[in-house]
């Protein structure tokens, strides 16, 4: 129980600073907006984006939010990975940018699977 608990924990951290401290902090600058532009998004996309983010981010890190609520988190990060790695695909051709919401997935994909271990435990 303790592993599943650290490897849940540590996953779930790097997701929420991925996709909520970082995007807090940084989504204002010129290059955030400038690559929002680059991919041919409005600006308002990347607000919205940032906004869904940290809710996201909430959901997942707070024990007490339902596990419905906490199932379409982990589903609206699996569709920000997989249409952020066809944007840059699709914009810039393949390269590291392309793979690199892959990993984020595969983390995102550790915190899945071992959430779902800590609550059969739980059961």
């Amino acid at each position: 129980m303790k592993k599943e608990k650290i490897l849940f924990w540590t996953a779930t951290t790097l997701i929420a600073l991925f996709e909520g401290v970082m995007p807090a902090l940084t989504s204002q600058t010129e290059l955030a907006k400038e690559g929002i532009r680059h991919l041919g998004y409005p600006e308002y996309f990347g607000n919205v984006l940032v906004v869904f983010k940290i809710l996201g981010v909430l959901i997942l890190v707070i024990p007490q939010v339902p596990k419905r609520l906490k199932e379409w988190a982990y589903a609206g990060f699996t569709f920000n990975f997989l249409f952020a790695a066809i944007s840059h695909g699709a914009v810039d051709g393949v390269n590291g940018q392309t793979f690199f919401p892959f990993v984020v997935l595969g983390i995102l994909a550790v915190s899945y699977v071992y959430y779902h271990k800590l609550n059969a435990s739980k059961n």
